[in-house]
């Protein structure tokens, strides 16, 4: 008894007639069955470098939230250079303290902004108590709204409590009441309801608000400050001199005593 092999049976010349081989039937090239397999290693590169571009765009933006800075467009701004100054029109804006100081300090500021926040609890009582109260520096506010609709409506509302002589008692609520951005923490509801804590006339302030006089004057400020310079909140200018972000006071100290100095 034969023993049956499982392997495919070979053809020879003597089982079959002479046949062509089969790879000599194929193309000079191949057939569309016989394609070389595909590199995948081409696709690394590629890969490699759009998550090199959203990893530096990432770190970017990380830094300039870490910063509270952030772009408004529309705006070219000026280039200052290092050590650089500008003049920053400060013509109807509110002033803390004498008008005839030696000393601007000017914010640009949004009420929604954290790093406002977080400026006003740490710089704001000493600044105040250091040099406004002593006559050498005067501050000065500056709407740069660019949050969303909560930053336009609450800049509004504390020029609607300027025209009452109660900027800063209202500014200063907004931010001890600050919430999350656009989270209805700034709604017109509780705005109004601020102005009467604060002690304005309501109805005055009521009409001012839903009025909505003081809408493109927002808007003004806030181009304004980007040309020149400001990119995001907060932002200070000692004598004209730009410094970006929430510093610490030994910063804005540093700097309010230089200014003296030149003076």
């Amino acid at each position: 008894m034969n023993e049956i092999n499982e392997v495919e049976p070979q053809l020879t010349s003597m089982s079959q007639p002479s046949m062509p081989s089969p790879m000599s039937m194929l193309p000079e090239h191949g057939t569309p069955d016989a394609k070389p397999p595909f590199d995948k290693t081409k696709l690394l590169i590629p890969a490699a470098i759009l998550l090199a571009g959203i990893i530096v765009s990432g770190s970017i933006l990380f830094a300039r939230l870490s910063a509270g800075q952030a772009l408004v467009g529309g705006t070219q701004p000026t280039i200052i250079a290092k050590g650089g100054k500008v003049d920053v029109n400060i013509s109807g804006a509110p002033v803390l303290g004498n008008a005839n100081a030696p000393v601007t300090v000017v914010e640009f500021g949004d009420f929604q902004c954290p790093f406002c926040e977080r400026y006003f609890q740490s710089n704001q009582s000493a600044l105040v108590a250091e040099y406004v109260n002593t006559g050498k520096v005067k501050f000065v506010w500056k709407d740069y709204s660019f949050l969303g609709q909560e930053s336009t409506w609450s800049a509004e509302a504390a020029r609607c409590a300027n025209d009452q002589g109660k900027f800063w008692p209202y500014h200063d609520y907004l931010y001890t009441h600050q919430g999350s951005e656009n989270s209805g923490a700034f709604s017109v509801a509780n705005l109004k309801k601020f102005a009467v804590v604060v002690g304005l006339d309501t109805a005055k302030f009521n009409s001012c608000l839903d009025g909505g006089g003081y809408a493109s004057a927002v808007t003004q400020s806030t181009q304004y400050g980007s040309t020149l310079g400001v990119t995001g909140t907060p932002a200070t200018f000692v004598n004209g001199t730009l410094i970006v972000g929430a510093v610490p006071y030994s910063d804005i100290k540093t700097a309010i005593d230089a200014a003296l100095q030149n003076k």
